[in-house]
């Protein structure tokens, strides 16, 4: 039986496109790079003329920041509102680079200096001493090692002092051993070299996120500001653009969850619509409204396009409906404020019921369904 992956990563996904782009590609390659910045470029943005998709919908000239960031000696940190598809673009890049997005870290209160850089398998530790059998490399000393973008997700959910441990190799670029003084192993760059100390090989980098709901949680340290070059994803700002994204995205996923039909368009429509007002403050009249403190990301948006989908599909074999979609809604609008789901009761009582077409009237039938 073949096994699926749920989510496979963009080298695999896109597998077909990237063969094809380094194929044609007669362009300049920062060293270590698998693409010239103008392929990488359009890995990314997309190129209808020759079947390569967009991948990141926001602003190309962000897409030429950070490549050239990533083509110098200072890392890229990517800051925005939660669901602005910094992790996506990360991994996009990293594919386009390095051919690989899975050297990654996720930053959080548990995670230590041992899952970025290395650590011991204690058996052999205690067997043999310190040695290349018993280090157990981590993401940063694998990315440095072997020339390769190394993703670190949420990094202000991490301590300060655990940030601190990327100074060195974004700096000096290289990270020390000190367990394994003398001699070499396969993981130092330099040959014939001191094995305790592992230089970058043309090609690392870094590529971190940040939302900016969690900054402040552990605010970086100035030194590692000062090594990192910044870049914010903002929302996107074009309905027609936002639903095109939200109807491909969702539609993706229910494929993958074995839903036949597409999901409909109308009410794809009154899912992106309520997502944009309950997140800007304003109605569709040009009303001020309340505003959810829980994120109406985008992605939440696809994420609640998919449950609409499969509730539909599997509870009664059709696409998912408008009252599918009030069910759904309750579980992102309230997360961990119960005044969220009150507010998206008044939303449907005083902003839904003036609209009259498409699926509007629907979702104001259906507001009843929220619990509470």
């Amino acid at each position: 039986m073949t096994l699926r992956v749920q989510r496979p990563p963009a080298e695999v996904r896109y597998a077909d496109e990237l063969a094809r782009l380094r194929a044609a590609d007669d362009g300049e390659r920062p060293p270590g790079w698998a693409l010239s910045l103008t392929a990488a470029r359009r890995f990314v943005v997309g190129d209808e003329r020759d079947g390569i998709s967009r991948k990141f919908v926001g602003d190309p000239s962000l897409i030429d920041r950070a490549l050239v960031t990533l083509a110098t000696n200072r890392g890229l940190l990517l800051v925005g509102e939660p669901g602005t598809a910094k992790s996506l673009l990360s991994e996009i890049l990293a594919a386009a680079v390095s051919g690989d997005s899975t050297l990654t870290i996720q930053g959080g209160a548990a995670t230590t200096e041992d899952s970025i850089r290395y650590s011991w398998n204690y058996a052999l530790l205690v067997a043999e001493g310190p040695s290349e059998r018993s280090l157990v490399p981590a993401p940063l000393l694998r990315g440095m090692a072997e020339g390769r973008t190394v993703r670190f997700e949420e990094i202000t959910r991490c301590p300060l002092e655990v940030q601190d441990c990327l100074l060195s190799p974004l700096s000096d670029r290289v990270l020390a051993i000190p367990e394994l003084s003398g001699g070499s192993n396969r993981w130092s760059a330099a040959e014939g070299g001191d094995g305790s100390m592992v230089f970058a090989r043309d090609g690392f980098n870094i590529i971190a996120t940040a939302n900016t709901r969690d900054r402040g949680v552990n605010e970086m340290s100035a030194a590692l500001k000062r090594r990192f070059n910044f870049e914010t994803v903002f929302p996107i700002a074009d309905l027609q653009t936002e639903l095109a994204l939200v109807e491909a995205e969702a539609g993706a996923l229910l494929r993958r969850s074995g839903v036949t039909v597409a999901p409909r368009r109308d009410v794809l429509e009154v899912l992106v619509t309520t997502f944009r007002e309950l997140r800007t403050g304003q109605s569709g009249r040009g009303d001020a409204m309340e505003r959810l403190s829980t994120v109406m990301s985008t992605a939440e948006a696809v994420s609640v396009a998919h449950a609409v989908g499969v509730r539909g599909w599997f509870l009664r074999g059709e696409a998912g409906t408008a009252e599918d979609l009030v069910s759904c809604l309750a579980g992102t609008a309230a997360k961990d404020n119960a005044e969220d789901l009150a507010k998206l009761r008044r939303y449907l009582d005083q902003q839904v019921k003036w609209r009259r077409d498409g699926q509007w009237p629907a979702l104001h039938a259906a507001r009843h369904l929220l619990p509470g």
